[in-house]
């Protein structure tokens, strides 16, 4: 997962339960009536169609969606997250081809006009089943990384221990844009693997709070969750939880972190900094104890 987002960063994989879906695909009818029908559904069959322009066709295997559209919906600053198995590896042109595309479509700056932001995840499907860890990622795109990809970086392919949560969702949503279902393409990921690869996030979360204040309390709170009980849960249904648990120095900023997310808001947190660091120092030693027991 991504350091610093200036948008919602989706900071989706962060957690997961496996739901016990069973690992049938259904035939691929070429439509899809897994998935609700909303903007963000749009802009996901959008990106998987430009997916499948750039690649070809043989190339894409399946596509699905994880993070926000698969725990309750979208809101309003959420990034559509889509997963796209490969049949193959990529070459630096096709990747090059790729961001270009999306810098057109994807968020508030999208050459074509203000669009939902899109995070887009493509995995060589050898490469994750059987699963290793830490699986590597073929190529990802997020809103983040915007100014890096207009002075020209093209993303390569790199071990993304990130890539435990979002598989792990993706199987739990079981949503496909696109060929079999995740619980068919996908294994299931260890639970000592995905509690290694939320973790190994933290560092990462503490030195965005400044600047991203408002998700990193959130995905803080969902790792804790999670740790605790096993069980994905939204960014609010994260917040929720902890606050009962939550001595009342630590309350306030979370339930305005939470309220704002609802909202679709980034408010002001210059004043709330020194008790959003303090809260952020608790939450993460309350993580340390979970991940050891």
């Amino acid at each position: 997962m991504p350091a610093h987002a200036p948008e919602d960063t989706g900071r989706e994989d962060t957690a997961h339960k496996d739901t016990g879906r069973d690992d049938t695909a259904p035939e691929d009818t070429g439509r899809d009536d897994t998935a609700p029908e909303d903007t963000g559904h749009q802009a996901a069959r959008r990106v998987v169609g430009i997916v499948r322009e750039t690649l070809g066709e043989d190339a894409v295997l399946g596509a699905c969606l994880h993070g926000s559209a698969v725990l309750g919906g979208l809101r309003p600053t959420s990034d559509v997250d889509v997963l796209v198995a490969l049949t193959r590896p990529t070459t630096g042109g096709e990747r090059r081809a790729l961001t270009d595309a999306l810098l057109a479509v994807s968020g508030e700056r999208a050459y074509e006009g203000p669009a939902r932001p899109v995070e887009l995840s493509l995995v060589v499907h050898d490469e994750v089943r059987p699963w290793r860890y830490p699986p590597v990622c073929e190529y990802l795109y997020g809103e983040w990384l915007r100014e890096d990809f207009e002075r020209g970086h093209t993303p390569a392919p790199a071990p993304c221990p990130d890539l435990a949560p979002l598989l792990t969702m993706a199987r739990a949503g079981d949503l496909s844009l696109h060929g079999p279902r995740p619980s068919a393409l996908f294994d299931p990921v260890p639970e000592a693997d995905l509690r290694a690869a939320i973790v190994a996030g933290v560092p990462g979360l503490l030195a965005d709070l400044d600047g991203d204040t408002r998700n990193v309390l959130l995905t803080l709170a969902r790792i804790l969750t999670t740790l605790r009980t096993g069980r994905i849960r939204s960014k609010n249904g994260a917040a929720d939880r902890l606050l009962g648990e939550l001595p009342q120095e630590h309350r306030p900023v979370l339930v305005a972190a939470r309220d704002q997310y609802l909202a679709g808001e980034y408010g002001e947190w210059s004043e709330l900094l020194p008790a959003a660091r303090a809260h952020a120092a608790h939450v993460a030693e309350a993580i340390k104890r979970a991940s050891s027991d």
